[in-house]
C-alpha cells in the first residue's frame, strides 16, 4: 500500500495550525459484508409476507478491515508541526522578518523517504526547506532556461530579416 506524507489540518477557522503525518495514500476498502446463505432445506414464510423471503433471512456480517483510510483517521505516525500564521520578528533578528514555526523530526521522515514515502505537494516544499529533498521549481533553474529559449528566439528572428 502506498504511503504518503501529508499535512493534517487542525486548530481553529481562520488559525490553521498542521502536523505533519505519514498515512496511506488511498481509502483502504470499506468493511466486506459477507452474506451468509440460508440452508438448503429453507422453507418460504406463509403468504402474509411477500415471496422470495426465507424461513432463514440473509444475514450481512461485517468483517473488521485490516486497511486504515487515509483521511480523517489516526496516521501511521507524527513527523512534525507547521504553523502557517507569520510569528512577529523575534527581538535582535536584524533582518526583522516574520516568521513561520516548522517542527520536524528529520531521522524519522528520512526513513519514510527511504522507504519510498511520496510526499504530497506541501509536504514536499516544507521537506525541502529542511533540506531533505530538492525543490521541485528553482527560480534560478527557471530563468536558465527562458535564457536558453530566448538566444534560439534571437536567432529565429536575425534569420527572418536576412531573408527580408
Amino acid at each position: 500500500m502506498v504511503v504518503r506524507i501529508r499535512l493534517a489540518r487542525f486548530g481553529k477557522r481562520n488559525a490553521p495550525f498542521y502536523n505533519i503525518v505519514v498515512a496511506h495514500a488511498r481509502y483502504g476498502p470499506s468493511p466486506i459484508c459477507a452474506v451468509t446463505q440460508p440452508a438448503a432445506s429453507a422453507t418460504f414464510l406463509p403468504a402474509q409476507t411477500t415471496p422470495f423471503h426465507f424461513e432463514k433471512a440473509r444475514t450481512l456480517t461485517t468483517l473488521p478491515s485490516t486497511h486504515r483510510t487515509a483521511r480523517n483517521s489516526k496516521p501511521l505516525e507524527v513527523l512534525g508541526t507547521y504553523d502557517p500564521i507569520p510569528k512577529p520578528p523575534r527581538p535582535g533578528d536584524e533582518g526583522g522578518r516574520p516568521w513561520k514555526d516548522i517542527k520536524l523530526d528529520t531521522s524519522r521522515a528520512k526513513y519514510w523517504l527511504g522507504v519510498g514515502a511520496q510526499p504530497s505537494d506541501p509536504a514536499w516544499r516544507l521537506l525541502s526547506m529542511a533540506g531533505l529533498l530538492e525543490p521541485r521549481y528553482r527560480v534560478a533553474q527557471i530563468q536558465e532556461e527562458k535564457a536558453k529559449l530566448e538566444p534560439s528566439a534571437a536567432a529565429e528572428t536575425s534569420a527572418a530579416a536576412a531573408k527580408a
